[in-house]
């Protein structure tokens, strides 16, 4: 949806301690979400902003710059040759109106998110999944629900206090859809958490569990706001630590 910004070193890896960083030290950034197609059913992983949304102004010395407007999500959603009336699962990674904002354009969507979400956005409805994560651990996760074929939602506190994140197995590799654990891939490298949190000791913990899953599974890793994000999915690039 958006490409071509930039994010300093502060914002991206101050979250525990801004000693010895750089301002002047830029990552890029960008804005993207994603599509799961099982053959059976089209599910997404969050959404994004409402049509019309605007990129704000590109500011020098600004910690964050999302970059520029690609198009609006229900115009690329559309571009990859679906209808809203398709969606039939909705995974939000947390509340953040970048991972929400358009989810009223899916009617016949079920939307999967924490109860602390949900009741923060105060989201109601038939429609609305309250996770418990009744399905308990995967892999070194302690608690997660399946909710498709290969597909699991994961509770990965920190960020927000509901955050989650979602991991597809396909052809023995693992895509693992972040949503905000950290907004570059060179923050998960260096094992530094961004200043965007809500519960810093949760957040340390769901990084540190996000690493040692890397660290034993191929793992495709798919940030939502760098375009390594879109890269790793186009090349099936697995992350080295």
């Amino acid at each position: 949806m958006f490409d071509g910004g930039f994010m300093n070193q502060p914002f991206a890896f101050g979250g525990e301690s801004k000693e010895g960083l750089d301002e002047q030290i830029i990552y890029r950034s960008s804005l993207q979400n994603f599509l799961i197609d099982t053959g059976d059913e089209v599910i997404l992983v969050d959404t994004g902003f409402k049509t019309g949304m605007e990129a704000p102004a590109k500011k020098l010395g600004a910690p964050l710059y999302m970059g520029e407007k690609v198009a609006d999500y229900m115009d690329a959603f559309a571009a990859l040759g679906y209808k809203p009336e398709q969606v039939t699962k909705i995974l939000v990674t947390h509340k953040h109106p970048d991972h929400t904002a358009a989810l009223e354009y899916f009617p016949n969507a079920k939307v999967y998110i924490s109860p602390e979400d949900a009741d923060a956005m105060k989201l109601e409805g038939e429609n609305i999944v309250r996770t418990n994560y009744e399905d308990g651990a995967y892999k070194n996760f302690p608690k997660s629900v399946k909710v498709a074929d290969g597909i699991y939602f994961i509770q990965a506190k920190g960020h927000t206090n509901g955050n989650s994140i979602v991991i597809a197995e396909s052809d023995g590799l693992f895509y693992l859809f972040h949503g905000d654990v950290t907004y570059c891939d060179a923050a998960l490298k260096a094992n530094k958490l961004s200043i965007v949190f809500e519960d810093i000791k949760a957040a340390r913990e769901t990084l540190d569990r996000v690493r040692e899953f890397i660290q034993e599974h191929p793992t495709v890793y798919l940030s939502t706001h760098c375009p390594e994000g879109y890269e790793n999915l186009e090349m099936k690039r697995v992350m080295k630590l």
